[in-house]
């Protein structure tokens, strides 16, 4: 398998066509998804996650402000950071070599120019498009510092025939 058919594989985000749809603004509905991600409704913990997985498909992001959209209804919600977290990784074993991602929602995405490593006031963030972020968990940022290139004062990953810059030392 090359490179290229690799990648469209690992592409597994199940994202509704939201930007197809002009449903009237709603309100604000007591849905809220915290910094670690975990999705709350009335401050309530949403164990399904089902549930969790349905709602983040038709999540969007418009400037700081975030909604669930359906072809209806736009409603409002809160999130505290990035709605969506990188858990846990893997290289996967391939020339050349691709760091692959999962969520905490069970979704992998590779590490590439389609989905690159941002740095957002020094902390390292997932750009999953459409104006959405996964939080890099800092357990992952730690593993790939051993695994990172050092140039001078800046930490670099390699993956899918790309380099991501993952932090920097600042005088």
């Amino acid at each position: 398998m090359d490179l290229s058919q690799l990648l469209i594989s690992l592409q597994q985000r199940r994202q509704a066509p939201t930007e197809l749809w002009q449903p009237d603004y709603c309100g604000e509905i007591p849905l809220r998804i915290d910094s670690n991600g975990q999705w709350y409704y009335q401050e309530s913990l949403i164990q399904r996650q089902k549930i969790v997985r349905l709602f983040a498909s038709v999540l969007v992001c418009d400037g700081t402000d975030y909604f669930l959209i359906t072809p209806h209804e736009k409603v409002k919600i809160q999130v505290d950071d990035a709605p969506f977290i990188i858990t846990q990784w893997q290289v996967q074993q391939q020339q050349p070599e691709i760091i692959v991602m999962q969520t905490n929602l069970g979704e992998q995405i590779p590490l590439s120019t389609d989905y690159p490593l941002l740095l957002k006031g020094g902390l390292p963030y997932i750009d999953l498009g459409k104006n959405l972020h996964a939080k890099v968990h800092r357990n992952v940022y730690y593993q790939w510092l051993e695994i990172a290139i050092q140039r001078g004062n800046t930490w670099l990953l390699d993956s899918a025939g790309s380099q991501f810059i993952l932090g920097q030392l600042t005088d």
